[in-house]
């Protein structure tokens, strides 16, 4: 912990600036209960009461405090993405791994598979997924993994690759050490820098499209509160020159930000140059 406090401390002001970020978004989803005024569907007002003294950023178009409701969001759309993002991993690294150490049929049939379901759009192959499976939080957490694995997999397969052709890996070979052996303790230690900093970028690309879906109206359903389906729910407002529907949009930004600078930062440190 005083390594990695001594490394950021020599880190530039946008690795600083979006680690700082980050720890509060952390903090906020952990502790969001005990932050919000309200609860995350209590009905407190009318709808659509102005900022004041009493609810600070006003009430959205039920009447709940919408304070309590962008707190709320934070550890929802954190969480998700945080559990998506790993399962898309799990999924897409596993079988990037195998397609390169196994290659001949293997490889062919599993990058056939993905180009195909690179191929189709992900919103519009999420959008129809979702309509026959439903949109329960399990499915569309199993949905968006799946089709973010596509590009997990693209680059887990490209970064083994060079790795299964090294020495090490063929002595590890000739001992008789097992596939699973081989992908545990020499391709994956190899090929994690890549990997964690391809996990930050991927997680902003999970947050942005479970908030798209739920903008439109198939990702996380009321009453739980979700930063996309508030956008939506409160857009109205814009039109009398409420800025508050783009309050929980601006969240999303500051979040999608903050994670970049950390990714750019530990590329460029897993990377070896030299300022």
């Amino acid at each position: 912990m005083k390594d990695f406090l001594k490394e950021l401390r020599k880190a530039p002001l946008s690795a600083q600036f979006g680690m700082a970020v980050v720890i509060l978004y952390v903090v906020v989803a952990i502790f969001a209960p005990a932050l919000a005024p309200y609860g995350e569907r209590e009905v407190v007002g009318s709808e659509y009461e102005p900022w004041s003294e009493t609810f600070l950023l006003g009430t959205d178009n039920l009447g709940r405090d919408m304070l309590s409701r962008i707190l709320y969001g934070a550890q929802n759309t954190i969480g998700i993405a945080f559990v998506t993002t790993m399962l898309a991993f799990f999924i897409g690294g596993t079988l990037g791994f195998l397609a390169s150490t196994l290659g001949g049929w293997v490889d062919t049939v599993l990058g056939r598979i993905i180009d195909v379901l690179m191929a189709i759009p992900s919103l519009i192959f999420g959008l129809m997924l979702l309509t026959i499976f439903g949109t329960s939080v399990p499915t569309l957490i199993l949905v968006i993994a799946v089709l973010d694995s596509t590009r997990v997999f693209r680059l887990a397969r490209a970064v083994s690759m060079n790795i299964v052709v090294m020495e090490f890996v063929e002595a590890a070979r000739l001992r008789g050490e097992g596939l699973a052996w081989i992908i545990r303790r020499e391709i994956l230690p190899n090929a994690l820098a890549p990997l964690v900093a391809e996990f930050g970028l991927r997680f902003c690309v999970v947050s942005l499209f479970r908030s798209s879906l739920s903008f439109l109206g198939l990702g996380i359903q009321p009453p739980t509160a979700d930063w996309g389906s508030m956008v939506r729910d409160n857009a109205t407002l814009i039109s009398f020159g409420d800025i508050t529907p783009l309050i929980p949009a601006a969240a999303i930004a500051l979040l999608t930000v903050g994670v970049n600078f950390v990714v750019d930062w530990f590329l460029h440190k897993s990377s070896g140059l030299k300022e």
